[in-house]
């Protein structure tokens, strides 16, 4: 590990198929596969699941977040303990995001102008100020291999006028965001922060927000402003758009997404990075993502099934348990319920991300896009999305 934390950040593009793109990041603390899927662990835990599992799937980078971590414990305290790594004992890739979105989105009493946000903490009630320069300083503290700019992010609908505002405001963020970070000295530590290109549902705003950006030396670009309420088809045309206009040398992260199929689909787009707390979610609620579908562990029909979710999985939370169990336990509210269905529902995400890697190597990507929309398709189960 040693030799590792001397090197700087670093992305390699390996293998492109069309659009899809197979890569690998370099941080401190390790490889990470792209295209990627980044388990969420919020508050310095991925839900449900010892580190050591999270790993043991697939994962090489997990994502943290800035706005709760700030709340609690606090990222001074952190820094404290010896950084986020050793805090929540991840020796590998952290990824955390700005905070800008939890605190549009779950703090109270919001004020927003050209500085930055403040803004009362749901937990506590406590008035914070959160400015780009914080957000970095912040991020700092926690000792993550990858940062990201403070953005505002406008849910959508949004006018025109007010997509463009906040675009144009998250422009000058990126720019105050990239002076602290280099003041903190991030690239000589080899960590990375990513630019996050606005723009809401307007072409031509996310078209200028993305050259802008890459006029600007982050070491990463992230597609923001999207999974905030529009339709798919609404994400992917914009996709299409905006990753024409990044740079095809840097890793590309599409924030908050998503499912199975928007996955699928953002990476036939030319995306590198995803997050989202739907498999860690979904696990809590008794729902299984398969690859014949999804599994609603709630419904009565799988009360006397003895089948497992897939006997095929290399998961034992897959193939060990009967969808009777599994039924029983959501039914009774027993812990064991999540942490089976969440355990089955990473592998499954990671092993969706092997093979869509695997894929791209081969030069068959199309094939198994196919192949994969058909397998969904055909179950008998409610439809993937």
């Amino acid at each position: 590990m040693t030799d590792q934390k001397q090197k700087p950040f670093s992305f390699r593009l390996l293998k492109t198929d069309g659009m899809a793109r197979r890569g690998e990041i370099r941080t401190p603390h390790g490889i990470v596969r792209t295209p990627a899927f980044m388990p969420v662990g919020t508050q310095a835990t991925v839900k449900a699941m010892y580190p050591d599992q999270v790993r043991a799937l697939g994962s090489d980078v997990v994502l943290g977040n800035t706005y709760h971590l700030m709340l609690r414990p606090s990222a001074e305290r952190i820094a404290r303990l010896g950084g986020l790594h050793k805090f929540m004992n991840w020796p590998h890739t952290i990824l955390t995001d700005s905070g800008g979105f939890q605190v549009m989105s779950l703090a109270q009493l919001r004020k927003l102008d050209e500085n930055g946000v403040t803004f009362q903490s749901h937990v506590d009630g406590r008035r914070y100020e959160m400015t780009p320069e914080r957000s970095v300083e912040i991020q700092q503290l926690l000792g993550s291999d990858i940062q990201m700019q403070l953005d505002e992010c406008i849910a959508l609908p949004a006018s025109p006028e007010d997509t463009e505002r906040a675009m144009r405001l998250s422009l000058r963020w990126a720019e105050r965001s990239r002076r602290k970070f280099e003041e903190m000295g991030g690239p000589g530590r080899g960590q990375a922060l990513y630019g996050i290109v606005q723009g809401g549902a307007e072409p031509d705003l996310r078209i200028q927000s993305a050259t802008a950006l890459g006029e600007m030396p982050f070491e990463g670009y992230s597609v923001g402003g999207l999974a905030v309420g529009e339709p798919q088809d609404v994400m992917l045309r914009m996709l299409e758009i905006t990753t024409p206009a990044m740079p095809v040398d840097k890793p590309r992260y599409l924030m908050g997404v998503g499912t199975p199929e928007d996955i699928l689909e953002s990476v036939a787009r030319g995306i590198d990075q995803f997050d989202c707390v739907m498999p860690t979610r979904a696990g809590r609620h008794g729902l299984a993502y398969t690859r014949f579908g999804k599994v609603n562990l709630k419904n009565a029909r799988h009360a006397d099934d003895p089948r497992p979710l897939d006997e095929a999985s290399a998961c034992e939370a897959a193939n060990r348990y009967s969808r009777a169990y599994l039924h029983h336990l959501v039914k009774a509210g027993e812990g064991l319920a999540a942490m089976l269905l969440t355990w089955n529902n990473l592998a499954y995400y990671q092993s969706l991300m092997q093979g869509i890697r695997d894929a791209i190597e081969a030069g068959t990507f199309e094939e198994f896009r196919a192949r994969t929309r058909e397998d969904w398709a055909r179950s008998d189960i409610a439809p993937i999305g």
